[in-house]
């Protein structure tokens, strides 16, 4: 089936045309207890209850069909009448009709693409993009409620005339989304080098190859629970006394942990922050040490930490198959990914007594190895970059130690006697004073890694950063500024010439990959420093000030480079999961050093809008994700894995 001639978007991948652009749909059995708002995508798809009730199916601007029947039939109609392998194929949700077409149906497009993503990058994360909300908006019809009447029926417990009702429902989403992508694509100009990063983003779900270590998994599960037990026996106090908030105050400082705090709503004095509420103590119960979370999950009464629940999921997940990496696209503010499916890989354990166990349960396939590579310092270089601080970007360009040449301007000492706590020092300065950090932000933040400086030391470093860097400082009043015209309706840039600006009308800063970071419903309230500004977001009104507003774009240019150097790494690897600033693949073990050195040199690409700017990837290699180790090339003919 070739292209028609009236399909309004031309499409490539690989440098060679799109054949068809396959628009799906699946309708599939559900019941109170097994569906997607019970249970993750994985663990339904891979059930031995999940059914497919039917599917519509459009190419390109032709008819929509209906499909319902066997499993054995379904397959062999789509693969005899279909080419799939030329074609890209749409959906909303593509994690979940993709996976659908992947693991039941042996699958495999040229290319996917996913509305629902589209939609979070034109709209951002704060606005929805469910099929629902997106076609009310754009006034293209309305989403049918037929679902309603299938829950707890399987394929054989519907009519002729409920099935072909239900038939009509799913061809009413098909037509909903085709209409959203061609609007995506013509009216809102959607750029279409991100629609291969949905494409690998999407992949890595879909197209599962990790494995999960099971031993390594049921050791570190009985570690675990035998940890919570003994902890709360060291702290000296019942579960029933971790209601105490100053017993539960000195739990944490016994683990090296600042309490939360707030202002009482009803006394106007300092309190701590413990109620489930109270973002600070949610933060808790993600906290990268296990007796942290234990800690937390006693006092607010549950049964398991967060560790213990990931590590029983992993072990689930290892019973059914290979690791499906759930990474949602455009999670964040800032365009960054972010984690789903209920086992967030985006903040695994890296420190603590546990660190890095979860990650060394994750593992290559039998005869290949991982590939890691980590954008080093990506938002330091962005912004030294951004703010054209010269002297900066000429120590990065150069490989000099940063961190040293900071501590040394610290501590007046010359960097090759700077000693390993005094680098450290220069490092949280660097990696956290870079937007507008106060001396009592900055106090604590060491503390919490253990580094005790004075009030007045404190105030010292933020002083020395600022007056070293003056460019960035210059960045955060230009941003200030920005956000000021930004709530006014009119236009700015922000930092070097030609790489961000504040458009006309629109709430937002459009970043290098021309999409646009949204802050939705901005308002200003005069207060004796000036204007306050505020945004809405899914958890309340959040602040946003000049150091803040550089953060995010900082954030949003890191996030594009990564994309681009992701995409690139993609054409020869498949890439099988990302977090943060890494970017992982898998390759058999006779390629490991040309692989290497290819993914070094994708890190040290940047695009033409960002020729100047530093970068840098740190590479490293292993048999599991926990336990990767610094690639050397031509160590002995090969690399030490």
């Amino acid at each position: 089936m070739g292209a028609s001639h009236t399909a309004r978007t031309r499409l490539e991948h690989r440098g060679k045309d799109i054949v068809d652009i396959i628009t799906i749909d699946f309708e599939t059995y559900y019941d109170k207890t097994f569906s997607l708002s019970k249970i993750t995508t994985e663990q339904y798809v891979r059930s031995p209850d999940f059914e497919v009730i039917g599917l519509a199916v459009k190419v390109n601007d032709g008819e929509t069909s209906w499909l319902s029947g066997g499993h054995s039939a379904l397959k062999d109609y789509l693969h005899a009448n279909y080419d799939w392998e030329s074609s890209a194929v749409l959906a909303h949700n593509t994690m979940f009709d993709g996976s659908i077409l992947s693991w039941l149906f042996d699958i495999h497009p040229k290319l996917f693409l996913d509305t629902m993503c589209m939609g979070r990058g034109l709209h951002g994360v704060e606005t929805g993009a469910s099929l629902k909300y997106l076609s009310e908006m754009y006034g293209i019809g309305e989403k049918g409620d037929e679902v309603v009447h299938a829950l707890g029926k399987h394929r054989a417990d519907f009519t002729d005339d409920a099935l072909s009702r239900y038939g009509d429902y799913c061809i009413q989403d098909v037509e909903l989304t085709y209409k959203l992508f061609n609007i995506f694509m013509v009216k809102r100009a959607f750029p279409k080098p991100e629609l291969k990063v949905i494409d690998v983003t999407i992949r890595m779900f879909i197209d599962p190859v990790l494995e999960l270590d099971m031993g390594k998994l049921e050791g570190h599960l009985d570690t675990l629970q035998e940890q919570k037990e003994k902890l709360l026996e060291e702290c000296g106090i019942e579960k029933t006394e971790l209601m105490s908030n100053p017993k539960f105050a000195k739990a944490l400082e016994y683990l090296n942990v600042i309490p939360p705090m707030k202002t009482s709503l009803r006394t106007g004095k300092e309190a701590f922050a413990f109620a489930k509420s109270d973002e600070d103590f949610k933060a808790l119960q993600e906290h990268e040490d296990p007796r942290v979370q234990a800690l937390v999950a006693a006092r607010i009464g549950l049964k398991s930490t967060l560790e213990e629940t990931r590590t029983k999921r992993f072990l689930d997940i290892s019973l059914r198959g290979t690791l499906p990496v759930p990474i949602k696209y455009y999670a964040a503010h800032t365009g960054r990914w972010g984690g789903s499916d209920k086992i967030n890989l985006q903040n695994l354990p890296s420190r603590g007594p546990n660190a890095k166990v979860l990650k060394s349960s994750i593992c290559a396939p039998e005869g290949y190895t991982l590939v890691e590579t980590d954008s080093a310092q990506i938002e330091a270089r962005v912004l030294a970059w951004l703010s054209n601080q010269t002297e900066l970007v000429k120590a990065f360009a150069n490989g000099d130690d940063v961190y040293k040449i900071m501590a040394s301007a610290i501590y007046g000492k010359p960097v090759g006697e700077i000693n390993k706590e005094e680098r450290f020092v220069g490092k949280t300065t660097i990696l956290g004073a870079g937007y507008g950090m106060g001396s009592i932000k900055f106090r604590d933040q060491l503390k919490n890694f253990g580094v005790e400086v004075s009030e007045v030391e404190a105030k010292r470093i933020i002083r020395i950063y600022r007056e070293t860097n003056y460019a960035i400082t210059a960045l955060w009043r230009q941003a200030q500024v920005a956000l000021i015209s930004m709530y006014q309706g009119g236009s700015a840039p922000i930092g070097r010439e030609g790489v961000l600006t504040v458009e006309p009308h629109e709430k937002g800063v459009r970043l290098p990959s021309e999409l646009l970071m949204y802050y939705n419903d901005l308002q200003a309230e005069e207060t004796e420093r000036g204007l306050q500004f505020t945004y809405k977001t899914r958890r309340g009104r959040t602040k946003i000030y000049g150091g803040k507003l550089i953060e995010n774009v900082c954030q949003g240019i890191a996030r594009c480079i990564m994309a681009d150097q992701m995409v690139r790494i993609s054409k020869r690897y498949r890439v099988l999961l990302t977090v943060h600033d890494s970017v992982i693949c898998c390759v058999e073990d006779s390629e490991v050093d040309e692989a290497a050195a290819y993914v070094s040199e994708c890190m040290r690409w940047t695009p033409e809008w960002a020729n100047t700017l530093p970068v840098r990837g740190d590479v490293e290699v292993g048999k599991n994700y926990g336990e990767c180790v610094e690639w050397k090339p031509n160590q002995h003919g090969r690399s030490a894995v």
